[in-house]
């Protein structure tokens, strides 16, 4: 994959590819249709994608699920390290405090 630096010309190019989001979900597919070849990052990162844009609720089930898997073999030392808060999908997150 391509990177290229905030705000140049072809950032904006690749952005306003409506082919984009199609490009990633079959990037997140494939890395999960190998997944013995993909590191756990690599994988946790597919999954991630795929659970918030899959095409079905099955496909976003089936990548929560295997990414509930993987977190539970990696061990704590290399996993994210996130705030109840940190999580858009989560109702704690929601909460404002005075």
């Amino acid at each position: 994959m391509t990177r290229y630096p905030p705000g140049s010309q072809c950032t904006a190019a690749v952005s306003a590819d409506p082919a984009w989001p199609a490009e990633r979900l079959a990037e997140a597919r494939a890395v999960l249709a190998d997944i013995a070849h993909h590191s756990d990052h690599l994988i946790r990162l597919a999954c991630e994608i795929l659970a918030r844009h899959g095409e079905t609720e099955q496909e976003r089930r089936d990548a929560r699920v295997l990414l509930l898997v993987v977190e539970a073999r990696t061990p704590q030392r290399h996993r994210h390290h996130r705030r109840p808060g940190d999580d858009p999908d989560s109702a704690e997150g929601a909460e404002v405090t005075s």
